[in-house]
């Protein structure tokens, strides 16, 4: 499939989807994509695409990427969801460590570039094992942040060259929690503790009552995203 034929394929799709249920876009997603992949980051949303997919798809491909700065608790959500579903995920490491990133760049580069930091640990890494696959599967909705407000159910990734698939880009934080609730879904314990978002543990803080729930992410700098998704 060339990529008018992609393109035009995803606007199509794009219409037709839209109403349809996250597990009718994750069937037809699997099934007309076999080479396709879930970037799975441990939260709430995350979680349940996980649940999903064993349901519909278990052997599709699902990757995490180790910035190795995340939470324990989010380390643990990992060794938790392995053992419950029988999953091996797909470690994606960056190319440098932690020690040699910090001789390169200096100490603490998420406090003086946040920018670079999350592109050598996060960007770059996504870049190489989505050069994989022909599609991907990813957690977003479109009310998490402005940037978001216009995500599609399934859109064509000029970023990375992919078709992308957002299976639940329409739900609420509530429609979340109540699937959740209703499959007993294991998730990060972190969310109990006025963690909505996620991230490393050094870029991201509890959010109070009243505040917007990615306010936690980089608080302080004008940054919103990592620069995984456009």
């Amino acid at each position: 499939m060339n990529l008018f034929e992609k393109e035009a394929l995803v606007n199509q799709k794009a219409v037709e989807l839209e109403d349809a249920s996250p597990e009718a876009i994750l069937q037809y997603a699997v099934e007309t994509f076999p080479n396709i992949t879930f970037a799975c980051s441990f939260g709430a949303e995350d979680v349940v695409i996980v649940d999903m997919l064993q349901k519909i798809s278990p052997k599709t491909d699902i990757f995490y990427l180790d910035t190795d700065f995340h939470f324990k608790e989010t380390y643990e959500t990992r060794d938790k969801m392995k053992e419950i579903y029988g999953l091996n995920f797909v470690e994606v490491k960056p190319e440098i460590t932690p020690e040699e990133q910090a001789a390169q760049f200096g100490e603490e580069l998420w406090k003086s570039n946040a920018n670079e930091c999350c592109s050598i640990r996060k960007v770059k890494p996504l870049t190489q094992i989505l050069s994989k696959y022909e599609a991907w599967i990813t957690g977003i909705r479109r009310d998490q942040a402005p940037t978001r407000a216009n995500s599609k159910k399934v859109e064509y990734d000029t970023k990375f060259g992919l078709i992308k698939f957002n299976p639940i880009a329409g739900w609420t934080t509530e429609d979340v929690w109540n699937y959740i609730r209703e499959n007993n879904v294991y998730y990060n314990p972190l969310h109990d503790n006025h963690y909505p978002s996620i991230g490393c543990e050094h870029c991201t803080r509890q959010v109070m009552p009243g505040e917007d729930p990615r306010a936690g992410r980089w608080s302080g700098q004008e940054k919103t995203e990592c620069g995984l998704h456009k």
